[in-house]
């Protein structure tokens, strides 16, 4: 972990800045993915990622730190995240230089600020990635979607590509010890993390969501029962969904 991280601290004081859109992706991509790896975490992908050239919108149901490399590990994005992130230990520093967008729930006017950021960041062709849900639980549930967060994606006309994200053992059950929930510290969630073995994160690609034409409501909606339903969970319109508890995965 150390060593991983200090070859991000590396490329982001020293490659970044000189190098073109692409070659970014590329070593965002590279780097996401080894961390996976050095956890231990297979990452299994099902479904399609969106695709290059067109302005897209990752909207993922969210249960870890370790999201946002799971998915950047297949998908390279800007994430639009909590500000409280830039506090974690060696994660928050990278996610903010690798371009993390982010948002200050505290302040009810903050979302017109990141529109305009999203903006840009389709404008340099950029997938952007949020978590809709605004917290992480233990993926045997699926909150509200917060509709305010499909804005850019209707004013822009992207599309939206909803994701499932499910960690589990071998033989599938689910890890809940990969959950950062409750008064768990960065530091504790990565120990618990580490202790596990054979985690696979299964990352599913729903059918994506044309926000072009659309309002914000909707799209919220659409991409809401797309995760719920490759969870198994029963949508009811955009409320909260849940689904029977597994076997407790061993600590």
């Amino acid at each position: 972990m150390a060593a991983h991280a200090g070859y991000a601290a590396f490329i982001l004081r020293f490659v970044f800045p000189r190098a073109g859109l692409e070659r970014r992706r590329a070593l965002v991509r590279w780097w996401s993915a080894r961390l996976v790896r050095v956890l231990g975490v297979e990452v299994r992908v099902a479904g399609e990622p969106p695709r290059a050239g067109v302005p897209a919108m990752i909207a993922a149901n969210h249960i870890s730190w370790l999201d946002i490399f799971v998915v950047m590990s297949v998908q390279p994005a800007r994430f639009i995240a909590k500000s409280e992130i830039r506090d974690w230990p060696i994660a928050g520093w990278i996610v903010e230089r690798a371009g993390t967008l982010f948002i200050h729930r505290a302040r009810r006017h903050d979302t017109g600020r990141i529109n305009e950021q999203v903006h840009a960041a389709f404008a340099e062709g950029a997938c952007v990635g949020l978590f809709p849900e605004g917290t992480t639980t233990e993926g045997n549930q699926l909150l509200r979607f917060h509709s305010s967060l499909f804005q850019p994606a209707v004013v822009n006309e992207a599309v939206v590509h909803p994701v499932a994200i499910r960690y589990a053992h071998a033989d599938g059950s689910a890890c809940r010890a990969m959950a950062y929930v409750g008064e768990t510290t960065f530091m504790q969630s990565l120990g618990l993390i580490i202790r596990q073995r054979d985690v696979v994160a299964h990352l599913s690609f729903a059918a994506p969501v044309p926000a072009a034409g659309s309002d914000r409501r909707s799209v919220a909606r659409a991409a809401h029962e797309r995760v719920a339903s490759l969870l198994g969970l029963e949508p009811r319109g955009n409320p909260p969904g849940r689904a029977p508890d597994p076997p407790a995965a061993p600590r």
